[in-house]
C-alpha cells in the first residue's frame, strides 16, 4: 500500500462501515418478510397482506426522499463529518425501533427513520470521498461504495433466514455503533474547509492525506464559486452549464436504475424465488445472489480507472436487459403450465445470477462514481441530494407497484417492462454518457462545459 495514501484508505475504511449498513437495511426485507408473513416468527399479532408486505418493503424509499435535502443544507452549513455522525445515529435508532417493534405502524415508522438514515450516509459518504481521494484513486474508492453496500446484503441475506426476527435488528444496531465509532475518528473534508474560510487546516489535512502536491488544485476547486445562499446555490444546478449536464445525466441514470427494477428485485428477491418453482431452497438461491452481488461490485472498482467508466455502464447494462427479458420469458412459460418450464427451473436463479453480476458492476454502481465528480463543489451536496432524491421516490413507486404488479399481471409482463427500462439505459449510456476516468474535477467541468 502507498504509504502517502494510507489516510485515505484507513478514512474510506471507515466510511464503508456505513455503506454495509445502509446495504443491510435495504437488503433487510428479503429475509425478513418471509417471518413477517409466518405466524409463528412474527412479532405481530398477525400476517401481512401482499399490500402490507410491499409497503414495509418500498416505505424505505420515503425516508430516504427526505435525508437528501436535509444533508445538502447541513453538509455546507456545519460540514461532511457532522452529518455522517448524525446519520449514523438515525441508522441506530431505526433498527432499534425495528428490534423492539410489536405493531406494524412501529415496523413501518422505523423503516422511515432507517431509509432516512441510509440516504444521508449514502449522499455524504459520495461527496465526502469524491473531495478527499487523489484523481488516481477516486473512481476506485467511490465504487466501493457499491461493494460494501453489497457485502452488507450479503450479510443479512446470509444470516437473516436462520435467526429470530429481533436478533435479525440487533445485528444491524450492533454495526451502527461501529460505525459511529469509526466516524469519530475520521477528519473533515478539506474542500468543506477551504469553503468556510479554514484553509490552515485544510492543507494539515490535505498534507495528512498524502495530497500535499494537490493543494493549490483543491482550494481553487472550493473556491469556484463565493460562497452564496442555499437558493442561490441550488439554482446554479441549472444555471450553470456542467452542472446542468450533471444533473441531467444522473436524473435519467438514475430513474432508469429504478425502473428497470433494481431494488423491487432486491426487495423481493427471496419471494421470486419462491415464485419461480425453482427446485433450489429461496434462501439458499438469495444467499448465491448475494454472493455474485459482491463478486461483481469488487470487479467494478478494478477496473473502473483501466478500462473506463462508460464501457463498463452500457455493456453490463445490456447484459442485464437481455437477462430480464430471458426471466420475463422464463416466468411466461412457468405461468402457462408450458412442458418445457419443468426442464428449464435451473434458467430463474441463472438469469437473475447473471442479471445481478452485470446490473453491480454497471448502472447500480457507476452513478455513484459520476454523482462524486461531476458537479462543481459549492453544489455536490445538493446535486447529488436532488438526482438520489428524485431516484427513490421512483423506487418507492416501483417497489410499491411490484406488490399489484405480479398478482394483476404477473411475473412475465413484470420483468419485460424492466426489460425495457434496462434498453433505454444503454441507449442513454452510449448518446449522452461522457467519460470521466483520468479527470481531474476541474478537468471534468471544463468537459461538461464543452460538452
Amino acid at each position: 500500500m502507498n504509504t502517502r495514501l494510507k489516510t485515505q484508505y484507513w478514512t474510506c475504511g471507515c466510511l464503508y462501515l456505513g455503506q454495509i449498513v445502509t446495504g443491510y437495511g435495504l437488503g433487510w426485507t428479503a429475509p425478513v418478510l418471509p417471518k413477517l408473513a409466518d405466524i409463528d416468527e412474527t412479532p405481530l399479532d398477525h400476517v401481512l397482506s401482499e399490500q402490507q408486505a410491499a409497503l414495509v418493503a418500498s416505505i424505505f424509499f420515503v425516508g430516504s426522499t427526505v435525508g437528501p435535502y436535509v444533508s445538502a443544507y447541513a453538509s455546507n452549513l456545519k460540514g461532511r463529518r457532522p452529518c455522517l455522525f448524525v446519520s449514523a445515529i438515525l441508522s441506530l435508532v431505526g433498527f432499534i425501533m425495528m428490534a423492539l417493534a410489536k405493531s406494524l405502524a412501529m415496523i413501518y415508522s422505523a423503516r422511515v427513520v432507517s431509509g432516512l438514515g441510509g440516504s444521508v450516509i449514502f449522499i455524504i459518504t459520495l461527496v465526502y470521498i469524491g473531495e478527499i481521494a487523489s484523481t488516481n484513486i477516486r473512481g476506485i474508492l467511490l465504487t466501493l461504495t457499491g461493494f460494501f453496500s453489497t457485502v452488507g446484503m450479503l450479510l443479512i441475506y446470509a444470516v437473516g433466514p436462520y435467526v429470530q426476527y429481533s436478533v435479525v435488528n440487533w445485528i444491524a444496531v450492533a454495526l451502527s455503533a461501529v460505525y459511529i465509532v469509526g466516524v469519530y475518528f475520521i477528519p473533515e473534508s478539506p474542500v468543506f474547509q477551504v469553503m468556510v474560510g479554514r484553509i490552515k487546516e485544510a492543507t494539515d489535512n490535505l498534507t495528512s492525506l498524502g495530497r500535499e502536491d494537490e493543494i493549490d488544485t483543491v482550494i481553487a476547486i472550493a473556491n469556484q464559486e463565493e460562497t452564496k445562499s442555499e437558493l442561490a446555490q441550488f439554482t446554479e444546478i441549472f444555471t450553470v452549464k456542467s452542472n446542468r449536464k450533471a444533473i441531467f445525466i444522473l436524473l435519467v441514470l438514475n430513474i432508469l436504475q429504478q425502473l428497470s427494477g433494481f431494488y423491487a428485485i432486491i426487495l423481493f428477491v427471496t419471494n421470486i424465488f419462491e415464485m419461480s418453482g425453482s427446485s433450489l431452497e429461496a434462501h439458499i438461491s438469495t444467499i448465491i445472489v448475494g454472493v455474485v452481488q459482491v463478486v461483481a461490485a469488487l470487479i467494478t472498482p478494478l477496473f473502473v480507472e483501466n478500462i473506463g467508466r462508460k464501457p463498463l455502464l452500457t455493456y453490463s447494462t445490456a447484459i442485464s436487459a437481455l437477462c430480464l427479458g430471458v426471466l420475463g420469458t422464463y416466468f411466461y412459460l412457468y405461468d402457462n403450465s408450458h412442458p418445457v418450464a419443468d426442464k428449464l427451473q435451473w434458467l430463474s436463479l441463472t438469469a437473475l445470477i447473471v442479471y445481478f453480476l452485470s446490473f453491480s458492476v454497471g448502472l447500480a454502481i457507476i452513478p455513484n462514481a459520476f454523482a462524486g465528480e461531476m458537479f462543481t463543489s459549492n453544489v455536490r451536496s445538493m446535486g447529488t441530494s436532488l438526482s438520489l432524491t428524485v431516484s427513490w421516490i421512483v423506487g418507492f413507486g416501483v417497489s410499491t407497484a411490484f406488490g399489484y404488479m405480479i398478482p394483476a399481471w404477473g411475473a412475465a409482463i413484470t420483468f419485460w417492462i424492466y426489460t425495457g427500462a434496462c434498453a433505454l439505459a444503454v441507449l442513454f449510456s452510449i448518446v449522452y454518457v461522457p467519460e470521466t476516468k483520468g479527470k481531474t474535477l476541474l478537468e471534468i467541468q471544463e468537459m461538461l462545459n464543452k460538452w
